[in-house]
């Protein structure tokens, strides 16, 4: 495969209009390629264009990013989703998971637009927050329209309605129509995985609402019942946290559970377990499990719900480590696809790049023909498209050689690189 072929490729994937088609193909192509930061200036030289064309090209055009990955996420999941098998590699009860989890955009100055003061643990990070709504279908991840948190003083300069993260989550799972990504389906073998962060029992309503399952993990401090308590107690009494549930239900013994990573080497991972018949406040109905390691404890016990009450304790525990995909996914994009890599003003440019990361990376992980099969890491690919283009320029020095004045053409070139860096 040459360049233009590649990008003929590309421009099959992205509908945008003909006038805009060059530069956001240019503009995938870089994302797509290795590079030791994917910075304008670096698009600039890698593409021969001006920098001021990407600029405005994120600027102007952001709207064209959110429906350009709208469609390329339909595309993707429809795909996979001819043959559905259950997730992962134990044969779970279900066979489509939605991960919600949230990351941080660093950004150097609050002067930004949209920008905001996280707390992030160990310390405060100045940035942009993206909630992420990944598809996981066959093993492969597939990420939609990201959330972007909106600041107060953002939402007063653009007349926009002020919503916290949950409330944006709920409004996302209530319009999300997932049979335009997959087709009919049976909305009791779609799984919703979230960590505590989305302890929220609006989240947990509007997933019912949709008749999905969940698997959330809990805060210490949430509000259950034992069944017995349930039955035997005012419902509006008798509620205490999940942590002291299970310290009082001592006679529920723990069962050992072992499971293996999904990387290569396969590691081995002993958990113990313990699981009682309980409600959720405000929710109804579910099955809690305490979970711990089984060597080395130490006090990291993860308390998780799940409203299907036909799964058993390990499919639960085995479950929600699917969830683990979503911060692998996390990690390749800002290590690979440079995530992290905008320094606009603009919120509009930021929005449109980060878009533009996620399209790049379902093309990465959607090949073009003639791509080696074994070739399954995203740098291997980038390094391989990287090649393509490379070739591209050693055949444009070939030609200038062949041609009248050749080494004179040649070492015009050269300077004007030179000086271009």
């Amino acid at each position: 495969m040459n360049l233009n072929e590649l990008k003929v490729w590309v421009g099959k994937h992205i509908k945008v209009e003909k006038r805009i088609q060059s530069i956001c193909v240019w503009y995938l192509l870089f994302l797509m390629c290795t590079a030791r930061k994917h910075s304008l200036q670096e698009a600039s030289r890698f593409s021969e264009k001006n920098k001021s064309q990407f600029s405005r090209f994120l600027k102007n055009h952001s709207g064209v990013a959110v429906y350009a990955l709208d469609q390329l996420s339909k595309k993707a999941a429809k795909r996979l989703s001819n043959s559905l098998k259950g997730l992962g590699k134990n044969a779970l009860p279900w066979k489509i998971a939605i991960l919600i989890d949230s990351t941080l955009q660093r950004r150097s100055t609050l002067h930004t637009q949209n920008a905001k003061r996280f707390n992030h643990g160990k310390g405060f990070v100045i940035g942009h927050q993206w909630t992420n709504i990944v598809l996981l279908i066959q093993e492969k991840t597939i990420p939609l329209p990201p959330i972007a948190f909106h600041s107060k003083k953002y939402c007063r300069e653009n007349n926009l309605k002020y919503k916290t993260e949950n409330e944006s989550v709920v409004e996302y799972i209530n319009h999300l129509k997932l049979e335009d990504y997959i087709g009919p389906y049976n909305s009791g073998e779609v799984l919703v995985l979230a960590d505590s962060a989305y302890d929220d029992k609006k989240i947990e309503m509007a997933i019912i609402e949709k008749g999905y399952r969940f698997i959330i993990a809990l805060n210490k401090t949430r509000s259950v019942k034992s069944e017995k308590q349930y039955c035997n107690t005012p419902k509006s009494r008798g509620w205490i946290s999940v942590g002291e549930l299970f310290r009082t239900h001592c006679r529920v013994g723990w069962r050992p559970v072992r499971t293996f990573t999904n990387s290569a080497k396969r590691k081995r991972m002993d958990f113990r377990i313990r699981q009682i018949m309980g409600y959720l406040r405000h929710v109804g109905k579910v099955r809690l499990i305490c979970s711990e390691f089984k060597k080395n404890p130490d006090g990291r016990r993860k308390y998780l719900a799940c409203n299907d009450l036909k799964a058993e304790a390990r499919h639960i525990l085995v479950g929600y480590r699917i969830r683990w995909a979503i911060e692998i996914f996390h990690k390749q994009v800002k290590m690979h696809l440079g995530f992290q890599d905008v320094a606009s003003k603009s919120f509009l440019a930021v929005r449109a790049h980060v878009h533009w990361v996620y399209c790049a990376y379902i093309l990465l992980h959607s090949p073009p023909p003639g791509f080696p099969e074994h070739m399954e890491s995203l740098p291997e690919k980038q390094h391989k498209i990287k090649e393509i283009v490379g070739n591209t320029e050693k055949a444009h020095l070939i030609q200038l050689l062949t041609q009248i004045k050749g080494p004179e053409r040649c070492r015009i070139e050269l300077r004007r690189a030179i000086q271009s860096t």
